[in-house]
């Protein structure tokens, strides 16, 4: 009889969200919504980080991250980042056009994954961002990316600049 398959199992007592994160939003549905909760804490000099806790259901049946859910994470953490960094493409539009992932570490059940990331350069027309992704500290991910500037959208909507969740007081400035 082969043996059972390796699941992951929630951890005991996952450890608190770090301080200065808040909840952000992504609508109440959809592809993004689904894989979350994920946060953001606002860093001096209009940068932010983007992260979460690393979920049984973001990982393989080895119990650890899906390298798909790092490419998501990295997938967010670029354009979200950019729309803190330039007041010209705060609310943009930002679709993927190429994203790099380097994996250069395992980010285990329970960890807390985070990234930040730089705007290198931007057009009138695209943008170009590298970020750094760590699990519990150490460094996990690496990534680069390419997106194209689009419509301006209505930052009424549940997606787009960062919404923080009813009730949460939004990070203080700088």
């Amino acid at each position: 009889m082969p043996p059972a398959p390796m699941t992951a199992a929630a951890p005991p007592d996952p450890a608190p969200v770090p301080e200065g994160f808040y909840p952000r939003r992504f609508g109440g549905s959809g592809f993004v919504a689904t894989n979350g909760p994920f946060y953001i804490r606002k860093l001096d000099g209009g940068g932010v980080q983007l992260g979460f806790r690393v979920e049984p259901r973001h990982c393989n049946p080895m119990g650890i991250l899906h390298g798909g859910m790092m490419a998501t994470f990295c997938d967010m953490l670029l354009p979200i980042s950019a729309h803190y960094l330039s007041p010209a493409l705060a609310r943009r539009f930002l679709p993927t056009i190429q994203l790099q992932v380097d994996y250069l570490g395992a980010s285990p059940l329970g960890a807390w994954v985070q990234g930040e990331a730089q705007l290198l350069r931007h057009t009138r027309s695209l943008v170009f961002m590298q970020g750094l992704a760590s699990a519990d500290g150490d460094t996990v991910a690496r990534v680069s990316g390419i997106f194209k500037i689009g419509r301006a959208f209505d930052d009424s909507a549940d997606f787009g600049a960062a919404r923080f969740a009813a009730g949460t007081p939004e990070p203080p400035a700088g």
